[in-house]
């Protein structure tokens, strides 16, 4: 993901991180342009984005910047569906957000205790229900990103029942913890934006990847450290969100997925691989076994054990939420465009090997 730094436009934030995916990748990677704020400069610019094959943006509600420019985001979603391409919302409503801070904040419920209190799972409807809207008004496709509650997915699967293209993604967060972690020793390490939620909603979040109501998985991953997510001095306004998802993403969406019985060996592929690869662009080249696609392809011991331990993790954060957690089914050898690039745990590619992907339109699923 990238979002403008002051004095960035949308197209030079691309080309920040282009240059260091040049340098720097070993995995073929697709850049995903965001917004914060609205700038005026934004449609042309992201015009031009989609024409060079960056065929999706992401906005947030979560900002006031949305609700302050909400026709120019309208404007921005009808013309990125016009380009073939795809907005990514983040969807918790700001107003919600603020109102509730405000008042906890006044009653002295300051730390990351009152977390989830402070999101609550309506602020998460409230936008969801305004996205599926702006989908439905301009008939542009949307992807809700990191839903994490029952009543969130209650709104999306309405919309689709009605044929509205509204994509779903939920991330590891929502599926292996609850907000109960919010009143142990550690409350600080949990905040995720949304929050975690009930297990309830965790038990929805499954049924979603297992009935086909959500569509893929995204680590979300950001390698903060512990002391940066456990400063004493952070407040509900001030709090890091944020953990390192991405190596145990996949293990443990097939141990407690595919070995537990939620889900099929057969979802567990499509939610990992051929869904991303439709929805963003990327199919046949990606996602997919067959003459003339890339040979990308992951080579998976479905019976090996191990525990997730921060220290054997190849990210550079210094704690993992999953610490001691036994995890059935890793990847062994790993194969970019038919070169191995992972072996057992070991990095064999070389920086810079990697791929800045240019993407075509986002297509149906079905």
């Amino acid at each position: 993901m990238t979002f403008p730094r002051t004095g960035e436009t949308v197209v030079d934030a691309v080309s920040r991180v282009s240059s260091l995916i040049d340098q720097q990748a070993i995995a073929d990677i697709m850049v995903q342009p965001g917004l914060i704020k609205f700038a005026d400069s934004a449609p042309r610019h992201l015009a031009d984005l989609f024409a060079a094959g960056h065929t999706s943006m992401k906005v947030l509600m979560m900002f006031p910047g949305f609700d302050q420019r909400g026709m120019d985001f309208l404007n921005l979603i009808r013309s990125a569906g016009e380009a073939g391409a795809m907005t990514l919302i983040h969807c918790e409503d700001h107003p919600i957000v603020t109102d509730t801070t405000d008042a906890l904040m006044a009653a002295g419920r300051t730390s990351a205790r009152y977390w989830a209190e402070s999101r609550p799972v309506l602020a998460e409807v409230v936008a969801v229900q305004r996205a599926v809207a702006l989908c439905e008004h301009t008939g542009a496709p949307i992807y809700v990103v990191h839903l994490s509650s029952a009543r969130g997915l209650d709104a999306c699967r309405e919309a689709r029942a009605r044929g509205l293209p509204v994509y779903v993604e939920t991330r590891p967060t929502y599926l292996h913890m609850t907000e109960d972690l919010y009143a142990g020793a550690d409350p600080g390490l949990y905040i995720a934006s949304p929050p975690l939620r009930t297990a309830q909603d965790v038990e929805a979040m499954w049924r979603g990847l297992t009935d086909g109501d959500i569509d893929t998985l995204g680590s979300d991953h950001s390698a903060l450290m512990r002391d940066e997510k456990n400063q004493p001095d952070l407040t509900l306004k001030t709090l890091r969100p944020g953990f390192s998802n991405l190596e145990v993403m996949y293990p443990m969406l097939h141990s407690e997925g595919v070995v537990g019985g939620r889900i099929s060996l057969e979802r567990f592929v499509a939610l990992s691989s051929t869904l991303p690869a439709r929805l963003f662009g990327l199919f046949p080249t990606k996602g997919t076994i067959a003459v003339g696609s890339d040979a990308d392809l992951a080579l998976w011991n479905p019976t090996q054990r191990r525990r997730v331990r921060a220290a054997d993790l190849h990210s550079r954060c210094d704690w993992s939420p999953y610490e001691g957690r036994e995890v059935i089914g890793w990847p062994q050898i790993t194969i970019r465009r038919g070169e191995i690039v992972s072996d057992s745990g070991q990095i064999t590619a070389q920086p810079g090997s990697g791929l800045l992907l240019k993407r075509g339109r986002t297509q149906p699923l079905q």
